[in-house]
């Protein structure tokens, strides 16, 4: 089969696409022929030796997939060649096909585009986990999320609206701002003209924001901190600007908020039942039309490094999805 390598941690541009074997089913595992993969920014870092896991060379990237079951292994009872599922597989997405655990695999309905199931999983699935489970957002709170435009601040728009919160949104063009506002957003600020932090101010008349979503960091995180309400939630979800911020821990002394990380691929593993009743509610949400994917543009798998450095420029409004 056809698959894209790292062979090294180095620039993007020196991924590989190239003819590797097909892989097998073991125990406990399943075969996808994948359908489609959805692209994310830390993908890029992962590949240059950037992110926090650094897997054995050489390796094949993608964490999320969809397709369509071609073999099942030993003790996997549940599931059966020929069905349309989602899977997570941490590595080995940007390929025809993937093995990947039974547990880490899901179902999906007909009415459900493979292109979309692809992109549903990552983006969607941290910002639930994210709201859900770390933030506890309650329904009539305010919800800030920053990287409003992008595929997984997209998500959280959606389903911040769908929890009750009021949803403003932080982007950096007017055109991001209409996107984000189709997406139920109730304000959008457009941090490039507005000063973020005394907008956020006058927006809430002082009090500041209950929970924020912020996955910029450098001086968007700086701003975020100071527009914290009384018991807020400050969520870490990443860093797509470049900077890792310091953060002077007296802020949340003084304004009694909380700063909560956000890492979804250890909230699978170590809850993967948490993780798997989300993605039913999720994919609920989506046949009932209250979450959607915005699929930016799809690639063909020989073009996956064009579609990492769309996504890495931060230049995507919604997802990437690749196509093999």
């Amino acid at each position: 089969m056809k698959a894209i390598l790292c062979n090294e941690f180095s620039p993007i541009e020196n991924l590989e696409y190239a003819e590797v074997p097909d892989p097998k089913a073991k125990k406990g595992q399943v075969v996808v022929k994948i359908a489609g993969a959805g692209v994310n920014f830390p993908d890029g870092l992962l590949v240059q030796g950037l992110y926090q896991m650094k897997p054995d060379l050489p390796f094949i990237p993608g964490s999320e997939i969809a397709g369509t079951i071609l073999a099942v292994g030993e003790g996997v009872p549940h599931l059966q060649v020929g069905m349309k599922v989602i899977g997570i597989c941490q590595l080995g997405g940007y390929a025809e096909q993937v093995a990947i655990p039974c547990n880490h695999v899901m179902p999906i309905p007909d009415a459900l585009p493979l292109n979309q199931a692809a992109a549903l999983t990552t983006a969607h699935a941290t910002a639930h986990h994210a709201l859900k489970q770390r933030a506890m957002l309650q329904n009539g709170e305010t919800l800030l999320v920053t990287g409003a435009a992008g595929g997984t601040g997209l998500a959280a728009v959606q389903i911040g609206k769908q929890m009750g919160a009021k949803v403003i949104a932080v982007c950096s063009t007017d055109e991001k701002c209409e996107l984000a506002k189709q997406n139920g957003a109730d304000i959008c600020i457009n941090y490039t003209n507005q000063d973020l932090k005394t907008t956020v101010k006058e927006l809430t008349k002082g009090k500041g924001v209950d929970v924020v979503y912020e996955c910029v960091g450098g001086d968007t995180f700086h701003a975020c901190t100071r527009v914290m309400a009384w018991a807020g939630r400050l969520l870490v979800i990443g860093f797509a600007g470049g900077e890792i911020p310091k953060f002077p821990v007296n802020l949340a002394l003084v304004k009694g908020f909380s700063v909560v990380g956000v890492f979804w691929g250890s909230f699978v593993a170590h809850q993967p039942q948490d993780f798997m009743q989300n993605m039913k509610e999720l994919i609920t949400w989506h046949a009932q039309g209250k979450v959607s994917v915005v699929i930016d543009q799809e690639y063909p798998l020989e073009q996956a490094i064009d579609a990492l450095n769309k996504v890495a420029s931060r230049q995507v409004k919604g997802k990437v999805v690749i196509i093999p």
